[in-house]
Protein backbone atom coordinates (compact mmCIF):
# COMPACT_ATOMS: atom_id res chain seq x y z
CA UNK A 1 0.00 0.00 0.00
CA UNK A 2 2.41 2.39 1.11
CA UNK A 3 4.93 1.77 -1.72
CA UNK A 4 1.74 2.41 -4.33
CA UNK A 5 1.28 5.89 -2.30
CA UNK A 6 5.30 6.27 -3.22
CA UNK A 7 4.96 5.89 -6.45
CA UNK A 8 1.59 8.33 -6.78
CA UNK A 9 3.43 10.89 -5.27
CA UNK A 10 6.76 10.33 -7.29
CA UNK A 11 3.88 11.14 -10.35
CA UNK A 12 2.59 13.78 -9.15
CA UNK A 13 5.99 15.47 -8.71
CA UNK A 14 6.83 14.60 -12.02
CA UNK A 15 3.90 16.16 -12.91
CA UNK A 16 4.13 19.16 -11.44
CA UNK A 17 7.53 19.25 -12.43
CA UNK A 18 6.31 19.07 -16.34
CA UNK A 19 3.88 21.69 -15.44
CA UNK A 20 6.35 24.23 -14.13
CA UNK A 21 8.80 24.14 -16.68
CA UNK A 22 6.60 23.68 -20.01
CA UNK A 23 3.54 25.80 -21.46
CA UNK A 24 1.09 23.05 -21.87
CA UNK A 25 -2.21 25.07 -23.25
CA UNK A 26 -1.38 25.33 -26.62
CA UNK A 27 -4.32 24.64 -28.37
CA UNK A 28 -4.86 22.30 -31.32
CA UNK A 29 -7.79 24.10 -33.01
CA UNK A 30 -6.07 27.30 -33.51
CA UNK A 31 -3.57 25.14 -35.38
CA UNK A 32 -6.40 23.62 -37.82
CA UNK A 33 -7.58 27.29 -38.41
CA UNK A 34 -4.22 28.52 -38.72
CA UNK A 35 -3.53 26.00 -41.66
CA UNK A 36 -7.16 26.84 -43.18
CA UNK A 37 -6.61 30.55 -42.86
CA UNK A 38 -3.09 29.77 -44.78
CA UNK A 39 -5.24 27.44 -47.48
CA UNK A 40 -7.40 30.20 -48.11
CA UNK A 41 -4.98 32.99 -48.77
CA UNK A 42 -2.31 30.51 -50.74
CA UNK A 43 -6.21 30.25 -53.14
CA UNK A 44 -6.73 33.70 -53.61
CA UNK A 45 -3.63 34.74 -54.07
CA UNK A 46 -3.16 32.03 -56.45
CA UNK A 47 -6.08 33.25 -58.57
CA UNK A 48 -5.09 37.31 -57.95
CA UNK A 49 -1.72 36.13 -59.84
CA UNK A 50 -3.10 34.00 -62.46
CA UNK A 51 -5.96 36.11 -63.05
CA UNK A 52 -4.42 39.56 -63.34
CA UNK A 53 -0.95 39.18 -63.86
CA UNK A 54 -0.63 36.15 -66.04
CA UNK A 55 1.27 33.99 -63.50
CA UNK A 56 4.01 36.60 -63.32
CA UNK A 57 5.02 38.65 -60.31
CA UNK A 58 6.76 41.84 -59.94
CA UNK A 59 7.95 42.81 -57.20
CA UNK A 60 6.83 46.68 -57.78
CA UNK A 61 3.28 45.47 -58.95
CA UNK A 62 0.14 45.93 -57.26
CA UNK A 63 -0.75 42.06 -57.28
CA UNK A 64 2.49 41.42 -54.96
CA UNK A 65 1.50 44.25 -53.13
CA UNK A 66 -1.57 42.83 -52.53
CA UNK A 67 0.00 38.91 -51.98
CA UNK A 68 2.20 40.56 -49.35
CA UNK A 69 -1.14 42.03 -47.67
CA UNK A 70 -2.85 38.78 -47.51
CA UNK A 71 0.21 37.10 -46.55
CA UNK A 72 0.35 39.62 -43.18
CA UNK A 73 -3.65 39.09 -42.86
CA UNK A 74 -3.40 35.41 -42.88
CA UNK A 75 0.09 35.35 -40.14
CA UNK A 76 -2.44 38.41 -38.31
CA UNK A 77 -5.56 35.85 -37.93
CA UNK A 78 -3.50 32.81 -37.30
CA UNK A 79 -1.39 34.83 -34.41
CA UNK A 80 -5.27 36.09 -32.60
CA UNK A 81 -6.59 32.95 -32.67
CA UNK A 82 -3.81 31.05 -31.74
CA UNK A 83 -3.47 33.75 -28.54
CA UNK A 84 -7.67 33.63 -27.84
CA UNK A 85 -7.64 30.17 -28.09
CA UNK A 86 -4.89 28.93 -25.84
CA UNK A 87 -5.75 31.66 -23.27
CA UNK A 88 -9.39 29.97 -23.33
CA UNK A 89 -7.88 26.75 -22.81
CA UNK A 90 -5.64 28.38 -20.04
CA UNK A 91 -8.34 29.35 -18.13
CA UNK A 92 -9.99 26.44 -18.51
CA UNK A 93 -7.54 24.22 -17.01
CA UNK A 94 -6.70 26.82 -14.00
CA UNK A 95 -3.25 27.75 -15.41
CA UNK A 96 -1.58 30.96 -16.04
CA UNK A 97 -1.07 32.28 -19.16
CA UNK A 98 1.74 35.08 -18.85
CA UNK A 99 4.50 33.58 -16.68
CA UNK A 100 7.91 32.82 -16.79
CA UNK A 101 7.66 29.41 -19.08
CA UNK A 102 5.69 31.14 -21.34
CA UNK A 103 7.46 33.93 -21.85
CA UNK A 104 10.44 31.86 -22.87
CA UNK A 105 8.35 30.19 -24.91
CA UNK A 106 7.34 33.35 -26.99
CA UNK A 107 11.01 34.51 -26.65
CA UNK A 108 12.65 31.50 -27.82
CA UNK A 109 9.61 31.26 -30.78
CA UNK A 110 10.33 34.73 -31.99
CA UNK A 111 14.08 35.08 -32.28
CA UNK A 112 14.51 32.81 -34.94
CA UNK A 113 10.96 34.06 -36.61
CA UNK A 114 12.09 37.70 -36.48
CA UNK A 115 15.52 36.91 -37.77
CA UNK A 116 13.77 35.20 -40.84
CA UNK A 117 11.59 37.27 -41.20
CA UNK A 118 13.81 40.67 -41.49
CA UNK A 119 16.56 38.70 -44.10
CA UNK A 120 13.28 37.76 -46.01
CA UNK A 121 12.32 41.65 -46.34
CA UNK A 122 16.14 42.15 -47.08
CA UNK A 123 16.51 40.14 -50.05
CA UNK A 124 12.79 41.20 -51.17
CA UNK A 125 14.23 44.44 -51.55
CA UNK A 126 16.78 43.67 -53.54
CA UNK A 127 14.56 41.81 -55.61
CA UNK A 128 15.12 38.07 -55.07
CA UNK A 129 11.81 36.55 -54.36
CA UNK A 130 12.20 33.17 -55.63
CA UNK A 131 13.74 31.49 -52.55
CA UNK A 132 10.99 33.33 -49.61
CA UNK A 133 8.68 30.40 -49.34
CA UNK A 134 11.42 28.00 -48.70
CA UNK A 135 13.48 30.76 -46.59
CA UNK A 136 9.62 31.05 -44.44
CA UNK A 137 9.34 27.55 -44.15
CA UNK A 138 12.74 27.17 -42.73
CA UNK A 139 12.82 29.90 -40.64
CA UNK A 140 9.47 28.81 -39.18
CA UNK A 141 10.19 25.61 -38.31
CA UNK A 142 13.65 26.56 -36.50
CA UNK A 143 11.36 28.52 -34.51
CA UNK A 144 8.95 25.65 -33.62
CA UNK A 145 12.12 23.71 -32.45
CA UNK A 146 13.28 26.62 -30.83
CA UNK A 147 10.62 26.78 -28.93
CA UNK A 148 9.70 23.09 -28.16
CA UNK A 149 11.65 23.17 -25.06
CA UNK A 150 9.31 25.11 -23.21
CA UNK A 151 5.84 23.64 -24.79
CA UNK A 152 4.68 20.10 -25.65
CA UNK A 153 7.76 18.76 -27.09
CA UNK A 154 5.54 17.48 -29.84
CA UNK A 155 6.01 20.76 -31.94
CA UNK A 156 9.44 19.92 -32.74
CA UNK A 157 8.20 17.39 -35.18
CA UNK A 158 6.48 19.97 -37.23
CA UNK A 159 9.10 21.91 -36.86
CA UNK A 160 11.14 19.44 -38.35
CA UNK A 161 8.74 19.05 -41.62
CA UNK A 162 8.67 22.62 -42.32
CA UNK A 163 12.68 22.64 -42.15
CA UNK A 164 12.68 19.68 -45.08
CA UNK A 165 10.08 21.28 -46.86
CA UNK A 166 11.95 24.41 -46.78
CA UNK A 167 15.29 22.80 -47.87
CA UNK A 168 13.09 20.92 -50.89
CA UNK A 169 11.51 24.11 -51.62
CA UNK A 170 15.20 25.47 -51.88
CA UNK A 171 16.32 22.78 -53.89
CA UNK A 172 13.31 23.16 -56.39
CA UNK A 173 12.56 26.64 -56.30
CA UNK A 174 9.55 27.21 -59.32
CA UNK A 175 7.69 24.47 -56.08
CA UNK A 176 7.89 27.15 -52.95
CA UNK A 177 4.31 28.29 -53.41
CA UNK A 178 2.99 24.68 -53.45
CA UNK A 179 5.32 23.34 -50.64
CA UNK A 180 4.47 26.52 -48.64
CA UNK A 181 1.02 25.41 -49.03
CA UNK A 182 1.78 22.23 -47.89
CA UNK A 183 3.76 23.57 -44.87
CA UNK A 184 1.22 26.06 -43.49
CA UNK A 185 -1.74 24.72 -44.92
CA UNK A 186 -2.11 21.08 -44.83
CA UNK A 187 0.36 20.40 -42.33
CA UNK A 188 -1.15 22.64 -39.50
CA UNK A 189 -4.28 21.23 -39.99
CA UNK A 190 -2.71 17.66 -40.02
CA UNK A 191 -0.66 18.66 -36.77
CA UNK A 192 -3.60 20.57 -35.49
CA UNK A 193 -6.00 17.53 -35.88
CA UNK A 194 -3.59 15.25 -33.83
CA UNK A 195 -2.88 17.74 -31.06
CA UNK A 196 -6.60 19.05 -30.30
CA UNK A 197 -7.61 14.96 -30.09
CA UNK A 198 -4.33 14.03 -28.34
CA UNK A 199 -4.51 16.86 -25.53
CA UNK A 200 -7.43 18.73 -25.70
CA UNK A 201 -10.31 15.86 -25.46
Amino acid sequence: MESKDYLKDISDIKDMMNKSSRFISLSGLSGILAGIYALVGATVAYWLVSTYSNGVLILDGQIFRLCLLILMMVAFLSIVTGILLTTQKAKKHDEKIWDATSKRLVYNFLIPLITGGTYILIILSQGKYGQSGGLMLIFYGLALVNASKYSLGDIRYLGFIEIVLGLIAALFPGYGFWLWVIGFGFMHIIYGSWMHFKYDK
